[in-house]
């Protein structure tokens, strides 16, 4: 079947702002979109997962001018950094888009042309609070709430200068007064409330839509879109001297690069089959972009909004969010070197409940790597790839249909019996973008394969199989039990140690583990062929000492 043939699945993550390298938070998100991609495509989706870079704005413009180069030049020193973060993260992105490509600028002009035709925009004075860093305005109700919360918690909410601070960031905010393009947010917060009590799954987790709807009912008020102080931003073609906000512009990154606003006939037929997006992921920070104003701006265009927006948790090292601006960023590269890119990943959407706050430390990565992954999944492997290679010339043991019929009635097939149902198990959760209870259906088959290698001990079964022809049948039903459900886990662990899973199917002399596009009838127990070699390699994930970290 061509992927064309597929039903298309199209999940993105927000576009990163240029304001320095990739850290935890940003890879956070781009590998949880990764495993949801990977498994996608795995179960037989033509998935296409976008990620890129939001280039414009004063921020932008400001650091440039520091720098002594031109903002083009600076977003585009910028961007291979990302780049190759995310290959080093063995992230399979299908685009990368960058907002200051021309199909992007387009798409942004034809957008704002079509929001203006529907009477959706108009032009008045703003005067209020801006955060240059955050790129974000902030209405006086928002100012007296913080204020209100600071002094509760015996906080200051100005600086030494007396210029509020910003809610966000705690950094002083400036005043702008400046002629602006509005966006008519205001005429749709029916229209936006109809859509979530339509459409429950919109907002995940529950606790975001809940707070969506309580914002969205307490009244919306009209939106700045444009700025005239700066122009490095996408020029607005029907407003001369204006450029596009650079949330505004970051948001319908989703939609041009899928072929919004192309005159390229291809490029319409994939916008038309791609959109509306299956998942969009957030951090819960930028949620109400994405679940007020973005689709308020979707309907002003008269195009349908995106299935699901699913906003994740922050990471928090002693109960502090993890941001470059607190100085407790850790560095994705250098903790790939302890736990590597795998153990990295598998830590982040195992631990951490996808969703909600997670608390994160070295100490902790390293007691889920050495129990989980050392201990258990690395220690199974080992084991299991050794005894063949020991007992059976390092070949996948053959039995006849009967025989191994016959030895499952008398010595009972655990693995077998956990294995009927895991995909259904683990794809309802996948599907729900619950890593760690998927993850935790995979890890049930790897700890009872544990047990069995001890419950069978095949050791005592070899030793025996020198003098009882019926104990070697015995030891081969075992160790390929034990083989057979590795690959299933194998396969399970794939959207998420996607190198580990290839060295495993490698190890087991099978095919790429990724061209698995029929996951259901892929994990069915008896797959693994009889007669295959079967490598025994180096340990898949070495233990890890306290002097390591």
């Amino acid at each position: 079947m061509s992927n064309t043939e597929k039903p298309s699945y199209y999940l993105t993550t927000p576009i990163y702002y240029v304001n320095g390298v990739p850290h935890l938070g940003t890879a956070y998100t781009t590998i949880a979109a990764d495993a949801l991609a990977r498994f996608a495509r795995m179960d037989g989706l033509d998935a296409w997962y976008l990620t890129g870079l939001d280039e414009h704005g004063q921020k932008v413009a400001q650091e440039a001018e520091k720098a002594g180069v031109s903002p083009q030049d600076w977003v585009d020193s910028v961007a291979p950094k990302f780049l190759e973060a995310w290959k080093a993260l063995n992230i399979s992105n299908d685009d990368f888009i960058r907002t200051t490509e021309e199909r992007h600028i387009t798409g942004v002009q034809r957008f704002f042309e079509k929001m203006r035709e529907n009477g959706y925009i108009y032009q008045d004075t703003y005067a209020g609070y801006y955060c240059v860093p955050d790129e974000t305005f902030f209405t006086d109700e928002q100012l007296a709430e913080f204020d209100e919360k600071n002094k509760a918690e015996g906080q200051p909410s100005v600086s030494e200068d007396g210029a509020p601070l910003c809610p966000d960031c705690q950094r002083p905010l400036t005043f702008v007064q400046e002629d602006n393009l509005f966006f008519r947010l205001s005429a749709f917060q029916d229209r936006l409330l109809a859509y979530y009590e339509e459409n429950p799954s919109f907002i995940c987790p529950e606790i975001r839509r809940n707070e969506v709807v309580s914002f969205v009912r307490s009244g919306l008020k009209d939106l700045s879109v444009s700025r005239t102080t700066f122009d490095w931003g996408v020029p607005i073609t029907f407003a001369p001297g204006h450029v596009s906000y650079v949330w505004v512009d970051a948001l319908i990154n989703y939609i041009t690069a899928i072929g919004y606003g192309s005159d390229d006939p291809e490029k319409q037929a994939q916008f038309k089959r791609r959109w509306p997006s299956q998942v969009q992921f957030v951090g819960k920070d930028i949620i109400r972009f994405h679940c007020v104003i973005w689709p308020a701006m979707l309907m002003a265009a008269d195009i349908e909004p995106p299935e699901k927006v699913f906003a994740h948790g922050f990471l928090l090292t002693k109960g502090e969010k993890m941001s470059k601006s607190r100085g407790n960023a850790m560095s994705p590269a250098q903790l790939c070197e302890i736990f590597s890119v795998d153990g990295y990943r598998f830590y982040f959407l195992t631990d951490v409940q996808f969703g909600a706050d997670g608390s994160i430390s070295l100490e902790r990565m390293a007691q889920v790597y050495n129990a989980d992954l050392a201990n258990s999944w690395g220690n199974l492997c080992s084991r299991a790839f050794n005894m063949t290679g020991k007992y059976f010339d390092g070949l996948v043991p053959t039995l006849s249909a009967d025989t191994a019929e016959r030895l499952s009635k008398e010595l009972g097939n655990p693995l077998a019996s956990l294995a009927e149902g895991l995909y259904g198990r683990y794809a309802a959760a996948m599907r729900e973008v619950d890593y760690s209870g998927a993850l935790a259906e995979a890890k049930k088959l790897v700890d009872r394969a544990n047990l069995y290698v001890e419950e069978s001990a095949p050791w005592n079964l070899a030793k025996a199989a020198t003098e009882e022809p019926a104990a070697e049948e015995s030891l081969a039903f075992v160790l390929y039990n034990i083989l057979e459900a590795i690959r299933i886990v194998a396969l399970l662990f794939a959207p998420v140690m996607p190198e580990t899973s290839a060295e495993v199917f490698r190890r087991l002399g099978l095919g790429d583990v990724f061209e698995t596009c029929d996951l259901e009838q892929s994990v069915g127990w008896g797959g693994l062929p009889a007669g295959n070699t079967v490598e025994i390699g180096a340990p898949l994930f070495p233990r890890l000492k306290e002097d390591e970290l």
